[in-house]
């Protein structure tokens, strides 16, 4: 992508940035600093008498009046932007190309880069007409790049104009969490998948045999069963279907592991995404809904584009660090299917979002808990009330996942660093039944 901006014709917006560049042309460094000799040097002759001084103050002052403005000081300057890519994963590198244009001679380039809060610079080359910079994504989320202020010198170095450039917005998407197991609920859509139901079909998993009736294929024909019970049985497949599922992601908050640095929200969407890349091998739809600053959903869909679809619509919750006060109301019934398999991926730490899961089990939506654990708070041992606090808050939390149990909505445990597969394998048990009130 590039983006040619002209000093000139920048936004009214970064024009009024606090801290924005003067315009124009200035005196430079290197120009104050023949100004202070001169200066020193004509004081020093006044003041001692020596008339060789008045020399030394001479030349710095020649040179400054022979580089003043002139035909060859650009009079037009140009900068045109190339960001690749806009879209990476955590970890990526992002390359960033800035090219000068002028009308007249110029000399060192000189930039000064504001780094935003979600990449980090990693690389510098400065050309004769270019600039160079290299950034890696360091947090899934949607960043603001940063900000380049670029000194542009004359050809003698005397004299310097500032153009700031906005390298804009960067996508940044979450390594999805190892996941390949996919459990299904009791009740599928009448939709072609790849999930074997009980129900009779054109399937490939067996669940039965049963008499043969006339001018039925003779190729299904279940050679032991038919010499056990002595008459023609035949094989009876299961009927293959797709789920309709959707993903509950809680940005309500974020906590970090002290020892650890982990962070609940980034777990939360790095297990989400994996869980969205299963089912979607499956051919299955996928949807999402984020609840944080606002309540934000996208309709369940299939295919890898969808992939990118959702993770984008989550990438919001995260922009430059900034917070909005949660409005969160009950969930909008488009974005959930009817029977749709909902997971929510949840650190079980806000009283709204338990109300949310109560709703939905209520609502008989087949419903599986995954919990992001929260490392326990830091307390003085010591201290025997601290202590009993923290053992209440730990009993706290075991009545949380004994309640949404009690209701018969499963929660299984994602801890950091591991795969989807340890939680969600002990769901393969049996099909998923809605919650229970």
């Amino acid at each position: 992508m590039t983006v040619r901006q002209e000093p000139g014709r920048e936004s009214a917006q970064a024009g009024a940035r606090a801290g924005a560049p003067p315009a124009g042309w200035r005196t430079g460094e290197r120009t104050l600093r023949l100004l202070t000799v001169a200066t020193v040097a004509a004081v020093a002759a006044l003041l001692t008498g020596h008339a060789w001084l008045l020399a030394l103050a001479a030349g710095p002052a020649v040179l400054v009046a022979l580089a003043a403005p002139g035909q060859t000081r650009p009079t037009r300057l140009a900068t045109a932007l190339t960001v690749e890519p806009r879209r990476c994963f955590e970890g990526e590198r992002v390359a960033v190309r800035i090219a000068v244009e002028h009308d007249g001679q110029a000399g060192l380039l000189d930039p000064a880069v504001t780094v935003g809060p979600g990449v980090a610079q990693v690389a510098e080359r400065i050309g004769e007409a270019s600039v160079e910079l290299e950034f890696a994504a360091v947090r899934w989320g949607r960043w603001t790049i940063g900000t380049v202020d670029l000194d542009i010198y004359d050809r003698g170095g005397l004299a310097r104009r500032t153009v700031r450039v906005d390298l804009g917005e960067l996508e940044v998407f979450p390594v999805p969490t190892h996941a390949g197991l996919t459990p299904i609920p009791v009740r599928l859509p009448e939709r072609l998948g790849e999930h074997a139901t009980r129900q009779h079909g054109e399937g490939v998993e067996v669940i039965g045999v049963r008499p043969h009736v006339w001018g039925e294929r003779q190729r299904r024909i279940h050679w032991s069963s038919t010499t056990r019970r002595g008459s023609i049985q035949l094989t009876q497949f299961g009927a293959e279907r797709a789920v309709d599922t959707v993903m509950l992601v809680d940005a309500l908050g974020d906590f970090h592991d002290p020892v650890t640095g982990a962070s609940t929200l980034d777990e939360t969407l790095r297990a989400a995404a994996g869980l969205t890349r299963a089912y979607l091998r499956k051919h299955d739809r996928i949807g999402v809904v984020s609840i944080g600053g606002q309540t934000r959903w996208l309709r369940a869909g299939s295919g890898e584009q969808h992939f990118y679809r959702i993770v984008q619509s989550v990438l919001e919750v995260r922009k430059d660090l900034g917070y909005r006060t949660p409005d969160l109301q009950r969930l909008p019934p488009p974005a959930l299917p009817a029977g749709a398999l909902v997971y929510a991926i949840t650190p079980l730490a806000d009283q709204r979002v338990l109300d949310v899961l109560g709703d939905l089990a209520d609502r008989g939506y087949p419903l599986v808990v995954v919990e992001i654990p929260i490392a326990d708070p830091e307390v003085d041992e010591t201290d025997q009330a601290a202590g009993s606090a923290l053992r209440l808050w730990r009993q706290d939390r075991a009545a949380i996942r004994f309640a949404l149990r009690n209701r018969g909505v499963p929660v299984v445990t994602h801890a950091p660093g591991e795969s989807l597969d340890l939680a969600v394998a002990p769901l393969l048990r049996g099909r998923i039944h809605g919650g229970r009130g």
